[in-house]
């Protein structure tokens, strides 16, 4: 089982180091976010998306999923389930879940939804195009879309939204997120369904999707409430005049 403890290291040093270098930055979700933050902010996945079209097709590529293949019917039989499929929405179902618990996150529900639609509709839109036309084959063979994985970046997507909407309270918060999303990640090599490249470049997609539309965002749904005045009236009889400002 030693493979899988190694397994488990990678995946805590990269949540660890992803959270950290995610929580340098300003993480105010509303429109105090600075062009210098969000320079920052792409740092991170510029580096995983560089880092993964280095090294694909190369020989530390083939040797990984060579290490990988030749320990998995040994020591890894438990990832035979698809896990991943559900794990990589954990993020999501977290934050809203932390709202009804009543943690208060950076955005009120009207934005927070809109910011998550626009995030994974950005990141669906360059993975797919990607998948189809760069026509990599996949590490076992079965199809010619493995480029870059689709489950990695939904996965990126959903931790940095986490984190930027609860980031702030606790670091666990997005240590836990960027945790599921690496092991998202890690779960697809070790299934034989990606290489490290396709993790590496959906990671930074999913990342720098959700970056980008944080700082693009125009907040429509304010998070101050209208003001509410009622007051005695008095005309052809006693009664009560009520007005709520939505400004």
């Amino acid at each position: 089982m030693r493979i899988c403890k190694k397994v488990l290291i990678v995946v805590l040093a990269i949540s660890l180091f992803v959270s950290n270098d995610l929580l340098g930055q300003d993480s105010t979700a509303r429109n105090t976010i600075t062009k210098r933050a969000f320079y920052k902010s792409l740092i991170l996945p510029t580096t995983l998306i560089g880092m993964g079209l280095i090294i694909k097709g190369s020989d530390i590529e083939h040797n990984f999923n060579s290490v990988i293949r030749s320990n998995k019917d040994e020591d890894l039989l438990y990832v035979q389930t698809h896990i991943e499929d559900y794990l990589q929405y954990i993020p999501i179902v977290a934050a809203y879940g932390l709202n009804l618990a009543g943690v208060k996150g950076e955005n009120n529900i009207g934005n927070r939804t809109a910011l998550l639609i626009k995030s994974e509709l950005l990141m669906a839109a360059i993975v797919h195009p990607l998948k189809r036309f760069s026509s990599v084959t996949r590490p076992d063979g079965s199809t010619e879309n493995s480029f870059p994985s689709g489950h990695t970046a939904q996965a990126f997507v959903a931790a940095t939204f986490l984190h930027k909407e609860f980031g702030k309270k606790s670091i666990w918060y997005s240590v836990g997120a960027y945790t599921c999303a690496t092991a998202v990640g890690s779960m697809r090599m070790l299934n034989n369904r990606h290489w490290l490249s396709d993790v590496l470049v959906g990671a930074g997609i999913g990342i720098a999707s959700t970056n980008l539309i944080y700082y693009t965002h125009r907040y429509k749904w304010s998070k101050k409430t209208g003001k509410t005045v009622v007051m005695p009236t008095y005309g052809n009889g006693p009664g009560l005049y009520f007005c709520y400002n939505f400004r």
